[in-house]
């Protein structure tokens, strides 16, 4: 029986997308302990611009794996790990796939008489 898909991760493309990136994950490891943290608490000690980390942010908002909060005149930033919890779970669903039709492919080879 086929392993069904989580129903949550129906596109995860976006997510992937976004982990894709070697800055992007670094900002996420960055909020990881739990805390929010502005533009200029996520730019320190980082070679980039707080500008190239505002267009970073953007795209991890985007995807869901980051939410923003408007505090006075600068946002704050928390990561959301529903998202990651859904990118796992997707990637058991393909893990459980692959290995229930190399199963198939065991049985049938073993089950086949050389000719």
């Amino acid at each position: 029986m086929p392993t069904p898909e989580p129903a949550a991760a129906a596109n995860p493309a976006p997510i992937f997308a976004a982990l894709g990136d070697s800055t992007r994950l670094s900002l996420l490891a960055r909020l990881a302990d739990g805390e929010s943290r502005s533009i200029a608490g996520l730019s320190t000690g980082s070679p980039l611009t707080r500008q190239a980390i505002t267009k970073h942010l953007m795209v991890l908002e985007t995807a869901g794996l980051v939410s923003r909060v408007r505090s006075g005149r600068e946002s704050r930033y928390a990561l959301r790990p529903e998202p990651i919890a859904e990118a796992r779970d997707y990637l058991q669903s393909v893990g459980a796939q692959w290995a229930e039709a190399l199963e198939r492919l065991r049985a049938f080879v073993e089950e086949t008489p050389p000719r």
